[in-house]
């Protein structure tokens, strides 16, 4: 069977469904609304939240979770998940950062180191579980702490400080008034649009995920899908990790800490089901604009980190209660 066949019989799986109907309107539009609507409520509560210096605070924060968002929506996409995310993002931080230190190095030299640890990483993933038939939640557990470990060995758990100055423009720098992290997470979302929806890998994810044994029957190569996955989103974990640890002067061993959750509730958010097989990046932009001004938001009003976690995990849990809802009709 040609690859045409094989992307002709499996074009179901990523059919677009009337924007306007109303069936599907709430489906399609929900999040968005959401959005616009968190942020009426902040501003009416603290209306310095539309300003200037907030607003580029913000989309520098939310650069970060979105590409790791990024990474993660085609792990979900194939039915997987990765919670290795935060930990690939310190460690990759730190090994950027340790080679940053070297002022007569071009600052491309640590870009290259991060995201190729990320990669590294994320390939490792995708082996354990393509290869190997490991759970995903079982192995990015276990590359949760492995990541993790090799940081704190890295750096004795200690800041790594003095970085190049041409390394921290990359998080703390501007294009004219647009900042660096903002363009670097645009030029990601082109590069990911283009990924799964103009290229046939794009519709074999959809397909995996909306159904694996249909898929190997059909000649998709399975196992080649779900590693190419993991290994996405390891490397833009990679990059937020070099953007993290440029954006805040020094790397951290405890950097990433915690991120999985903020990236998991993103991409639910946005409407890509935990099943596998439905979603989409516009969603997931959404999703990591809702959570980004959440925090940024709740921050503002002082709310307590307690309360935020809390907060954040029923965000979690209602959205994927939304989501089997959504599949069992």
């Amino acid at each position: 069977m040609s690859d045409a066949m094989v992307i002709e019989d499996l074009r179901d799986v990523t059919e677009k469904k009337s924007l306007f109907s109303p069936k599907d309107f709430f489906s399609n539009f929900g999040t968005l609304i959401g959005l616009v609507l968190v942020v009426l409520v902040i501003t009416i509560i603290k209306p310095q939240f539309l300003g200037l210096e907030n607003i580029f605070n913000l989309l520098r924060q939310t650069s970060i979770n979105g590409l790791l968002a990024l990474g993660m929506t085609f792990v979900v996409l194939t039915g997987g998940i990765d919670l290795s995310v935060g930990s690939i993002v310190g460690a990759s931080g730190i090994y950027a950062a340790l080679v940053a230190q070297h002022s007569e190095l071009p600052w491309i030299v640590p870009v290259l180191v991060g995201v190729g640890i990320g990669f590294v990483l994320g390939s490792i993933n995708g082996i354990v579980i393509a290869r190997l038939r490991v759970p995903p939640f079982i192995a990015t557990l276990g590359m949760l702490s492995i990541a993790r470990g090799i940081t704190y060995l890295a750096s004795d758990a200690r800041p790594v400080p003095g970085l190049s100055q041409g390394f921290l423009m990359i998080g703390g720098g501007s294009v004219g008034f647009i900042p660096i992290p903002v363009i670097i997470l645009a030029v990601a979302l082109v590069l990911c649009w283009l990924l799964l929806y103009r290229t046939k890998f794009g519709r074999y994810i959809y397909a995996v995920g909306g159904n694996e044994t249909a898929s190997k029957v059909s000649g998709v190569k399975v196992r080649s899908v779900v590693w190419a996955s993991y290994m996405i989103s390891g490397a833009l974990a990679g990059l937020a990790g070099v953007v993290l640890t440029s954006r805040v002067s020094s790397g951290l061993a405890q950097a990433g800490t915690g991120y999985e959750t903020d990236v998991i509730a993103a991409v639910v958010i946005g409407g890509t089901s935990l099943a596998g097989g439905r979603g989409r990046l516009w969603g997931t932009i959404v999703g990591f604009l809702i959570i980004g001004v959440m925090n940024n938001g709740l921050d503002m009003m002082a709310v307590s980190s307690y309360w935020q976690l809390i907060i954040k995990g029923t965000i979690i849990v209602v959205a994927a209660m939304m989501d089997s809802l959504n599949d069992s009709k």
